[in-house]
């Protein structure tokens, strides 16, 4: 038996891959796959999480485990079981961008084929991380819950005091 899932990302009617893995597969094994297929970089954190029939966040499957078993101890088969046929691969957690991988049902294995595999595609891979400024003001309010402090737009008329450390010293 295959498992075939569907990848698909928010709001986008772009993007789409079908992907087929058995389903002794970890996390972990599918997880690096995804890495390779996406051209995503490896040093960033990631989590899977498992929805359940209601579309309710049921697990989270990080790469230590938080609570529901990590990445390198949990299949796709086991998924299957506890009926979280919807998964969301978190590949940026602090801006909460993720890839819907949704379950489509048992396909044919094939001897010949390699596993996990991808059989379709559509639209490019999206960007890991997303390019242009970030307000790190709204994100230092959000942390301290204080503005931070701003700078003065005019030169300061307080005299500059001397280091020691100039060429004119000498």
């Amino acid at each position: 038996m295959i498992c075939r899932f569907k990848a698909s990302l928010p709001n986008s009617k772009v993007f789409m891959r079908e992907y087929e893995v058995k389903p002794e597969i970890t996390l972990y094994e599918f997880h690096e796959f995804l890495l390779n297929d996406l051209s995503f970089s490896p040093d960033q954190m990631v989590i899977f999480r498992g929805r359940n029939a209601a579309g309710k966040i049921a697990s989270e499957y990080g790469l230590f485990d938080m609570g529901d078993g990590a990445m390198d101890e949990v299949t796709v088969g086991d998924l299957l079981k506890k009926e979280e046929n919807v998964l969301e691969y978190a590949f940026d957690l602090f801006k909460d961008r993720y890839i819907i991988l949704s379950y489509l049902g048992e396909g044919e294995y094939m001897p010949r084929n390699s596993y996990p595999r991808l059989v379709a595609e559509k639209g490019r891979n999206p960007d890991q991380f997303i390019r242009g400024a970030d307000d790190y003001d709204a994100y230092e309010t959000a942390l301290t819950g204080q503005s931070p402090v701003e700078l003065p737009d005019e030169p300061s008329d307080e005299p500059v005091l001397d280091d020691g450390d100039s060429e004119d010293d000498e």
